[in-house]
């Protein structure tokens, strides 16, 4: 594993950085980051270099052929450089959620009746619900461990408690893409893989916020997608290939057959590829960090991270401040991701006022459906999400903050008048 100065290293400064992004405007406060990030100029360039490029199906003996084969074995490598993995272990594909019901059902044949299999109230519903069809299928026991309620932590002793000797995999979140909560992946894959479980590790939300280890982790497998980390629409997942050539996916009988191949089905979206090396490449530059790639990725993301807790702490005190907000959750290890409800309006209707001024916030279950169930929130239509990314400003922050405010102003005026 590479290592980093203690000294953390400087971002390139906020202006430069957003200079980048086409997309961006001073117009628009972009606090959406968590559903997926706009992307800089370089990605749109690496996409549409690939598209005037002769392209082909990969493995042939001629220049387009080669080509083609290049733009996926660097894509492979940039993404094992991001996560700490190894490039033969990278499995490429759509988004998470395809891969992982992909993998969920190789994983099942492996199961039997009265095997169980582990999932937290805490994660998107992409990495609970392929686990409970495929256990279906096959008649084994979904468990759920459950996150607190008041802090929005999931405690190790919560998963341990729904652990057994039948227990065949744990999936959990690297962190919460509704409330940012980032529970202690390291010590609950110990503990899965002392009751000799595998673990899959949802890393959608967490990549895009802090260096990330695969080993460190313990994750059998981890899966990310790239347009949460400045990306094209692809999703990925990285394994262990000695444990990936013991798994038997569906597939076509003349498609190839080694890994990381045999869990890829079709022609790979080349050009989305390439943009996927560009915006690792990209994001490994942002620091004047030295080394290799991965050593430069660990510097950008460390400079990144404390980055954007500085602007989530900003955050979280201006809405607290707020009468009538209600945080979700009050996690100590949390990425910069929030997600709240203001007295006398529905999330629909703050998310709705906010857009008319150019602010992006998600309301709803943002695809979270058990912590909402949890939250018992599913029926009066969720919270109101803001996140925070590697773009983000404080004055972006301060006008958010200012304009809940005056919502919660316009409440109170209301009620006033309302008295008798």
């Amino acid at each position: 594993m590479n290592t980093i100065t203690r000294t953390i290293p400087s971002l390139l400064p906020i202006d430069d950085l957003r200079s980048q992004f086409p997309a961006l405007s001073p117009d628009d406060a972009a606090l959406d980051g968590a559903a997926g990030t706009q992307v800089p100029a370089a990605v749109i360039d690496a996409i549409a270099d690939a598209l005037r490029s002769a392209m082909a199906n990969t493995d042939g003996a001629f220049t387009a052929s080669r080509r083609s084969t290049e733009v996926v074995s660097a894509a492979r490598s940039a993404i094992a450089d991001l996560v700490g993995g190894v490039p033969a272990g990278v499995i490429l594909g759509p988004n998470m959620t395809t891969l992982t019901f992909h993998l969920a059902n190789a994983l099942s044949r492996t199961w039997g009746r009265g095997d169980e299999v582990v999932v937290t109230s805490l994660d998107h519903d992409a990495n609970v619900r392929p686990w409970r069809l495929a256990a279906e299928r096959v008649g084994a026991t979904v468990r759920v461990a459950d996150f607190d309620l008041d802090t929005g932590e999931l405690p190790v002793a919560a998963v341990e408690r729904v652990l057994s000797e039948r227990t065949k995999l744990v999936a959990v979140t690297a962190a919460s893409n509704m409330i940012g909560t980032r529970p202690d992946v390291g010590a609950i894959s110990e503990a899965a893989h002392a009751a000799g479980a595998l673990t899959y590790v949802d890393g959608v939300h967490a990549t895009s916020h802090v260096p990330v280890d695969v080993t460190d982790l313990g994750a059998d497998f981890y899966a990310c997608s790239s347009y949460k980390f400045c990306g094209p629409h692809t999703g990925c997942v990285t394994a262990d290939p000695a444990l990936l050539e013991e798994l038997r996916p569906a597939k076509l009988v003349p498609s190839p057959d080694i890994v990381p191949k045999r869990f890829e089905r079709g022609t790979p979206p080349f050009e989305l590829l390439a943009g996927v090396r560009a915006a690792i490449d990209w994001l490994a530059g942002l620091t004047d960090a030295q080394g290799d790639r991965r050593a430069r990725l660990l510097a950008a993301f460390t400079a990144i991270e404390t980055r954007l807790q500085g602007l989530l702490g900003q955050l979280v005190a201006g809405l607290s401040a707020i009468d009538g907000v209600r945080l979700l959750g009050s996690p100590r290890r949390r990425t910069s991701t929030v997600s709240f409800l203001l007295d006398g309006f529905t999330p629909t209707e703050v998310s709705v006022r906010l857009g008319q001024q150019r602010i992006a916030v998600w309301d709803g279950d943002n695809y979270a459906f058990e912590l909402m169930r949890r939250y018992g929130l599913s029926d009066s239509g969720g919270a109101v999400r803001a996140s925070i990314v590697l773009y983000t400003t404080a004055a972006e922050v301060d006008r958010l903050v200012h304009a809940v405010a005056v919502l919660a102003g316009e409440r109170d005026a209301s009620q006033r008048v309302r008295r008798p």
